[in-house]
């Protein structure tokens, strides 16, 4: 399903108005990443940022939900980066990335840290056609 920018230029050159912010997700030993599942709706524009306070070295994962949304930017330290795909984000130590992005297709997908099992460990984003 293709989702209307309403115009190719401005989706592309990042005109894409203001993005509703998401709860932040906090990567922390033993912490879980949400409280409850993301609502969100197809073809809206979002923010999420994703903050790693150092207690422990963690990614976070989510190749579904990375592959169902376009990424306008990723934003790390002022830096901004606007990837074609991307699978994973790893923090070393403390830090913050924020991203912002368009959800494409409706369905439920999540964000994770590699390799865990429990449903504390993930952030549930329910997305709506």
């Amino acid at each position: 399903t293709a989702v209307a920018f309403g115009n190719e230029a401005s989706a592309q050159s990042g005109l894409l108005g203001k993005a509703d912010r998401l709860d932040p997700i906090t990567l922390s030993a033993g912490k879980p990443l949400a409280d409850k599942p993301y609502e969100l709706e197809s073809g809206k524009y979002y923010k999420l940022t994703i903050k790693a306070d150092g207690s422990q070295e963690l990614a976070i994962e989510g190749p579904e939900f990375f592959r169902n949304i376009w990424i306008n930017e990723i934003v790390i330290n002022d830096i901004e980066v606007r990837p074609l795909g991307v699978s994973s984000l790893e923090f070393d130590g403390e830090g913050e990335a924020v991203i912002s992005f368009v959800t494409i297709r409706p369905g439920s997908f999540y964000l994770k840290i590699p390799n865990t099992t429990g449903e504390t460990q993930r952030a549930i984003f329910n997305v709506k056609g």
